[in-house]
């Protein structure tokens, strides 16, 4: 579950929301159609949690289900169809009301109770058998959903009982952006052009453009200068709120060939169980695209590199001070004999609702 936004300028320390007002501004950012319309036409997305939940159907079937996060409903639906006995479905946005709807119009009423809450204020009559949910934001642990799944598992899950899905990896590598690179050299060709030299502006693109800013853009296989480094692991039945606070791992690879660094892109998996073979659904470069894309961290400077060139470094994912929903990223690497380099990332403050 991710919201699109637009770039911003980063000015003065932001006062610290408090977490009220956090709350506010996530649950009111799904009342809008627009990012539902946007999740529901993500086939691999959508397709995927169907599947995931019909391949654990004997775990389901005439169980009792919490679907953290519900949005429209359709994992309730996906669980009901699956032959779950009740479901709940909590939904703390206004778009519950149409997740209401959605159930009465399948004829679900009698076995999918919509819930308009947030996830730790409501109480059950009882324990439940399987919780599913899509809780995954951008770069994985943006938007902090993934809190809410672990206290439903905490209070309401019984021993043994399934989540889905049930694990999430980080993977991490280093990228060319022929785009970047294209509108830094812009600047070189006015002169040409106009007999106008504006040269000097190189700098101060380039400042702009490879900023602080964590840009969500899809990757294409061919910017992507490594094999895939696998950061991070969550395993969602026994990952603690106290680790999700820094979310860190280490990281190493070889460039493919001679090109120039512009970025790190992260991406993320996630996985649901099955009694023959485990359904992954990836965000990855490699995989058709989803409306997660990739996250992309540009460097300060773009670094050239040549075959088998040694890239390695540590990452660290944490919740923003300024307001505990968003996400940033720490990295401190090293590209070939280069000094070590450290820079954090953070979310754009302002979001842009596509039209």
């Amino acid at each position: 579950m991710a919201n699109s936004w637009k770039m911003s300028q980063h000015g003065t320390k932001k006062r610290k929301l408090d977490r009220s007002t956090e709350d506010y501004m996530y649950f009111d950012s799904y009342s809008d159609v627009t990012i539902h319309e946007e999740m529901i036409a993500d086939t691999v997305r959508t397709n995927t949690y169907r599947m995931g939940i019909f391949k654990n159907s004997k775990s389901i079937e005439g169980k009792v289900v919490l679907d953290v996060g519900a949005g429209t409903g359709v994992l309730s639906l996906f669980c009901a169809q699956a032959g779950a006995r009740k479901v709940y479905a909590v939904e703390a946005s206004s778009i519950a009301d149409q997740a209401v709807r959605i159930v009465k119009l399948n004829q679900m009423e009698d076995r999918i109770e919509v819930i308009k809450a947030t996830l730790e204020t409501i109480e059950l009559t009882e324990q439940v058998d399987v919780i599913v949910s899509e809780w995954m934001g951008y770069a994985l642990l943006h938007e902090s959903m993934l809190n809410s799944v672990i206290f439903a598992r905490d209070k309401w899950l019984k021993p043994g009982g399934l989540i889905l899905p049930s694990r999430a990896d980080l993977y991490i590598a280093p990228i060319n952006d022929l785009v970047v690179e294209g509108r830094l050299n812009f600047w070189s060709t006015v002169k040409g052009q106009y007999g106008v030299d504006m040269s000097c502006m190189t700098d101060f693109a380039r400042k702009c453009i490879m900023n602080k800013d964590i840009t969500v853009n899809p990757v294409t296989v061919e910017d992507v200068l490594s094999h895939p480094c696998k950061f991070a692991e969550l395993d969602l039945n026994t990952v603690t709120l106290e680790q999700l606070r820094d979310v860190r791992g280490v990281f190493s690879c070889e460039c493919f060939g001679s090109s120039s660094i512009h970025a790190f892109c992260v991406w993320f998996t996630v996985t649901f169980p099955a009694e023959e073979k485990a359904l992954v659904l990836s965000t990855s470069p490699f995989k058709p695209e989803t409306h997660w894309k990739q996250a992309v961290l540009y460097l300060d400077d773009a670094v050239d590199v040549m075959q088998d060139t040694k890239v390695e470094g540590e990452i660290s994912l944490y919740p923003s001070e300024e307001n505990s929903r968003h996400i940033c990223i720490r990295m401190d690497y090293v590209i070939g004999e280069q000094k070590k380099h450290s820079k954090t990332f953070s979310i754009p403050d302002q979001y842009l609702e596509v039209k």
